[in-house]
């Protein structure tokens, strides 16, 4: 088990394996201490028998306020996420990389933005509080989204998808259930204890069959998550560009940024 100092607790619950994200002084920004604990534990989750199902879930006030870009930027020069993930762990995202065999569900509450969103598209179920705010923000910054918000926005949410890839908006709770984005909405400070309860439900039936089905659906996005991965990748030259560099400084500086498109 973690130390509850840790950047990420992990506990075991049974067949469940609760991993909480544990930076509320900093916004529960993923940092890359926090996206490799997260992955080394999916790949827990994944290895052990007697684990079943997992869910993630933020400490403090909000979930995620999105990338700890002071951190991570360095290692993503080049466009690469596989920059930041270590050898032994899997792809919370399953877009760079293998993603854990079994499901995962995903607790939301506050804010919401960017790879929190790509976690909940990603994972199998995702529960919200009422009080959620959602924003994938990547293009105000300069750069895009690297957790497959390209494909799976547009793919699940429609033409409304695409318009929060596009324009970074805000949204709401009620509009994520809406589209799709979440599978349920409940009362404030009730979102973890209902995650774990689904997640209860899915690991009383047969874990093997579970896996398949689960395996089933990923293969029949296969390979249009792959194309998305490589323009991506072709594309890299845009964290190197000027744009880029103008979107981190006017974050870190808490300021409107200034593009032009170079």
């Amino acid at each position: 088990m973690s130390t509850p100092d840790a950047a990420v607790t992990i506990e075991e619950d049974g067949p469940l394996l609760l991993i909480g994200v544990n930076r509320p002084e900093a916004h529960n920004l993923w940092n890359v201490e926090v996206i490799q604990a997260v992955s080394r534990a999916y790949r827990r989750l994944g290895d052990s028998a007697h684990l079943r199902v997992g869910v993630v879930f933020g400490h403090g006030r909000l979930f995620t306020a999105g990338l700890d870009l002071a951190s991570v930027a360095p290692l993503l020069t080049d466009g690469d996420p596989t920059a930041v993930f270590p050898e032994n762990g899997y792809d919370p995202w399953d877009f760079f990389g293998e993603p854990c065999p079994k499901p995962i569900v995903v607790a939301i509450h506050g804010r919401c933005n960017t790879l929190g969103i790509e976690l909940a598209l990603a994972s199998q179920l995702a529960i919200a509080s009422e009080d959620a705010r959602f924003a994938q923000l990547e293009v105000a910054r300069g750069i895009f989204p690297l957790g497959g918000a390209t494909f799976r926005l547009p793919l699940r949410l429609g033409a409304a998808g695409m318009r929060y890839l596009l324009s970074a908006e805000m949204f709401d709770a009620a509009t994520a259930l809406r589209l799709g984005l979440v599978s349920e909405v409940v009362a404030a400070n009730r979102h973890l204890e209902r995650a774990v309860e689904l997640a209860r439900v899915i690991a009383a039936n047969a874990p093997l069959g579970v896996q398949a089905a689960l395996a089933s659906a990923r293969a029949a996005e296969r390979g249009a998550r792959n194309a998305a991965r490589q323009v991506l990748l072709d594309n890299r030259a845009i964290f190197a560009s000027a744009d880029a560099a103008e979107g981190i400084s006017a974050f870190l500086e808490r300021r409107a940024p200034v593009f032009q498109g170079k």
